[in-house]
């Protein structure tokens, strides 16, 4: 983790709520972090879309990750949110979350990395 920053590990947005599992700095709250991603949020809204208005409630809820256990099964309820609301038949058609992204970036790294071998490169992409 870069100092200072938050890593977002896994998201997804819901038409009604949004899931985010991320790791926050020591020096920073997750209420101070929760702040920066709502405001930021709302600025670009702003911005980029005209949206005028509310867009979050206030508040929010949050849970402690104990273990590697605990934030696997995070990660799956997260992922499997739009399946289980009826969004989605796997986690990765959904395109608001993190297993859509990855399945997205896994794709464009094998499309890369048939493109260079087609030119000659033995550069190899993971």
């Amino acid at each position: 983790m870069r100092s200072g920053k938050i890593t977002v590990h896994d998201f997804v947005i819901m038409p009604n709520h949004v899931h985010i599992l991320m790791t926050v700095p020591g020096e920073m709250s997750i209420e101070k972090a929760m702040q920066l991603i709502k405001g930021s949020f709302s600025f670009r809204a702003n911005k980029e879309l005209g949206f005028r208005g509310e867009i979050w409630q206030r508040g929010y809820s949050d849970v402690g990750i104990l273990d590697d256990k605990s934030f696997q099964q995070h990660c799956e309820y997260i992922e499997n949110n739009p399946v289980k609301a009826g969004l989605a038949n796997r986690p990765d058609e959904y395109p608001f979350g993190t297993a859509y992204l990855k399945k997205q970036k896994h794709a464009g790294a094998k499309a890369q990395g048939l493109l260079e071998s087609s030119i000659g490169t033995t550069e190899v992409v993971p």
